[in-house]
């Protein structure tokens, strides 16, 4: 079974995969606690598939870009799991997820926009059922369009993306089934950070005499 799930938006989504559809999946109804949420939400899916950890043979997950600690949580998650069961981990890009669900609804070129913080989105653009462009970290005035744009970062900033569509966040079902057919590249379990953590050293160490 195929375990997956992606921490790089502010909710938590778990997802299992029997090898031919998905049996089981989990949504966070709380927001910023990805800490708190997973373990949880790994568990509850688990239980309604009437599975086990050791029924894992392999774990897929979002490597984002996203803010750094949630980001953080879900793939030291996928990697000690994957090294405690001995199974393989696949990274995949968070906006590919909902690039995929949007593409599976008929959208054909269009932008995939999430939520950077401090007034900026986390943008990639598609065409013909692949990427084509990014993903960047840009204000939205700078990357305004008229284009069709999915994504929470989107519905943030209407005046900048006034064409917008569904998914809002990215699905755990969804990245299993992409990864199950490998419709999107496939990545190694690195965060895809787009921009320095926050908490950085203000200036080089005095030397002691």
């Amino acid at each position: 079974m195929l375990l997956a799930f992606d921490t790089a938006t502010p909710h938590v989504t778990v997802a299992l995969h029997d090898g031919q559809r998905v049996v089981a999946q989990y949504a966070s109804s709380e927001s910023m606690r990805h800490g708190e949420m997973l373990a949880p939400g790994i568990a509850d899916v688990l239980a309604r598939a009437g599975a086990n950890s050791w029924d894992i043979t392999a774990v897929a997950v979002g490597v984002g870009p996203g803010p750094f600690t949630g980001l953080r949580v879900g793939l030291v998650t996928a990697r000690t799991m994957a090294l405690a069961l001995d199974v393989p981990v696949y990274g995949v890009c968070s906006l590919d997820i909902l690039a995929a669900a949007a593409i599976d609804a008929g959208l054909t070129d269009f932008k995939v926009a999430t939520d950077a913080r401090r007034k900026e989105v986390y943008l990639a653009s598609y065409a013909e059922g692949r990427r084509i462009d990014g993903p960047v970290v840009v204000k939205p005035a700078e990357a305004a369009t008229t284009e069709t744009v999915v994504g929470h970062g989107a519905l943030l900033y209407p005046d900048s993306f006034p064409n917008v569509a569904g998914p809002e966040h990215p699905s755990a079902a969804v990245l299993a089934e992409l990864v199950v057919a490998e419709r999107f590249e496939l990545l190694d379990p690195d965060p895809l950070y787009l921009r320095r953590p926050d908490a950085v050293v203000a200036h080089a160490p005095k030397k002691v005499s």
